[in-house]
């Protein structure tokens, strides 16, 4: 029972960081100091995706769930849990670069709107 928990926690910290990918640089517009943590994690999501590569966090849940039950999942944890859902289709490196893609551009549109919303704080004081 408790190696279930771990693999359930390690897969609730996975789909956070996910959100905190994609979503994180909304946090700027609160607290600037935010894109400290968040620019790293999403190179890092965007290195992944663009990379082929596994996150740590998959092979860390999968070793918990064959502790607890024998049984894990191969492939990724976007490929497991997200692209079953969103796309029925097989995970394949176009749809890594656009995953990527994605990420990027939705920060690129977050932090312009946190960049001027910033110049037009410094504006205001002068």
């Amino acid at each position: 029972m408790g190696y279930r928990f771990l693999a359930d926690l390690t897969l609730a910290l996975h789909l956070c960081f996910i959100l905190f990918v994609l979503f994180g640089g909304l946090l700027c517009l609160f607290r600037t100091g935010m894109i400290w943590f968040h620019l790293p994690a999403a190179a890092w999501g965007v290195w992944v995706e663009w990379a082929g590569r596994t996150c740590p966090l998959t092979p860390l849940e999968n070793h918990f769930r064959k502790l607890a039950s024998g049984h894990g999942f191969s492939g990724g944890f976007i490929e497991h849990y997200l692209v079953p859902i969103i796309y029925p289709l097989r995970l394949d490196s176009s749809l890594q670069w656009f995953l990527g893609a994605v990420v990027i551009f939705t920060n690129l549109v977050v932090y312009l709107f946190v960049l001027n919303r910033i110049w037009n704080r410094s504006r205001q004081v002068d």
